[in-house]
């Protein structure tokens, strides 16, 4: 099935990449607006190629969902046209409404809080590479369209915007740190990985979502930290779990205990555990944030965090526990090193090893250099 993919998913992610950049490079609404949907045409085959009755629900609910998005993104446009009279990207003269419809309908289209509840269904029913162009590409386009959406408003602001204005700002506070929460607090009762990296990443749009309103390199530097974490991830999981399994249980079967250390670090430093990499965005964030906003949001935001953490600690005592009962049945030993040199090939050496030296080295020097610039 594999070779059979490759071709085809090369074709159709052309077309998403392709889409993505009109999107981005567009100076227009109308024009990011079709390579949105440039983009959803080369993603929607991805998510239903299998054919499962899973993926085919998880490609309709997906394509309603966009839909709508898309629909919210365009109606708020066409506001927008008739106050600004353009199409232009960066107006000044922007419609309250306009705007609050454009940013529901990217919101809708990221999977962000209020409008996540679809997001954990569509990941549950697709493969792990469907699953990891949700929450890395899929995340790009509306990410940075949204964000140039809220900088358009805020020159607005700073030219006389209204008093709905500053309580829309505060809005957007509010729905950052309320998704980092929600994506805490539900992935504590999961039992299956793909829901659990769902609101994970709900959790992280949220902290991207206050990222926005920081500014253009706050967002960046955080988004670019999150695709390379999440990518190494779910490569080391597609290929630890034979392209199949989704229980939390198999991710302690037979092979071996490199492979299994390698996802321990991946769920720590996609947790954002310290010193890992995925700890070095969080804490820019917070640094760059001057303590300028209200520290309830910012609570919020550390708040549902610290639950992800413990979600992905409470997984790697499950891997844990499950390695140590196959080891002491006297069975067959995933953690033993006759194991480890089975396991070990051109893959682990060139992919796999890296992650151990970039998450235990490299983002210690990374945060003592940005805490050193910063003070000094």
């Amino acid at each position: 099935m594999l070779v059979s993919f490759l071709p085809y998913s090369f074709l159709l992610s052309g077309v998403m990449v392709f889409g993505t950049l009109t999107a981005l490079s567009s100076s227009c609404w109308l024009g990011a607006w079709v390579g949105l949907e440039v983009n959803l045409i080369g993603f929607i085959p991805i998510l239903v190629y299998g054919s499962s009755v899973k993926e085919s629900e998880s490609g309709m609910l997906y394509f309603i969902v966009q839909s709508l998005g898309s629909g919210l993104f365009m109606l708020g446009s066409l506001i927008s046209f008739d106050v600004a009279g353009g199409w232009d990207v960066s107006f000044y003269q922007i419609s309250p409404w306009g705007l609050v419809l454009t940013m529901f309908g990217l919101l809708l289209k990221l999977g962000s809080f209020p409008f996540h509840s679809w997001f954990p269904q569509v990941m549950a029913g697709g493969s792990w590479f469907s699953c990891l162009l949700l929450v890395t590409w899929q995340k790009v386009g509306p990410l940075f369209l949204f964000n140039e959406v809220v900088w358009s408003w805020v020159n607005f602001s700073e030219k006389g915007g209204s008093f709905e204005s500053f309580k829309l700002f505060f809005f957007l506070l509010f729905v950052g740190s309320l998704g980092s929460l929600v994506g805490g607090v539900g992935g504590i009762n999961q039992t299956e990985v793909r829901p659990l990296l769902a609101y994970s990443s709900i959790g992280h749009i949220g902290w991207m979502v206050f990222s926005s309103l920081l500014g253009w390199e706050i967002l960046v530097n955080y988004f670019v930290f999150y695709f390379f974490v999440s990518v190494c991830f779910f490569v080391v999981l597609w290929r630890f779990e034979g392209y199949s399994h989704s229980r939390m249980s198999s991710l302690s079967g037979e092979k071996g205990a490199f492979n299994q250390a390698s996802v321990v670090f991946m769920l720590l430093s996609l947790g954002g555990m310290p010193p890992m990499l995925g700890f070095y965005p969080k804490l820019v964030a917070i640094l760059s944030c001057s303590w300028k906003y209200s520290p309830i949001y910012l609570g919020l935001l550390v708040l549902g965090s610290l639950i992800s953490l413990y979600y992905y600690l409470s997984l790697l005592f499950t891997v844990s526990l499950y390695s140590s009962v196959n080891f002491n049945g006297g069975g067959t030993s995933s953690m033993a090193v006759s194991s480890v040199k089975g396991e070990l090939g051109l893959f682990d050496f060139v992919f796999v090893g890296p992650i151990f030296i970039v998450n235990s080295v490299g983002c210690v020097g990374l945060i003592f250099t940005s805490l050193f610039t910063m003070f000094l």
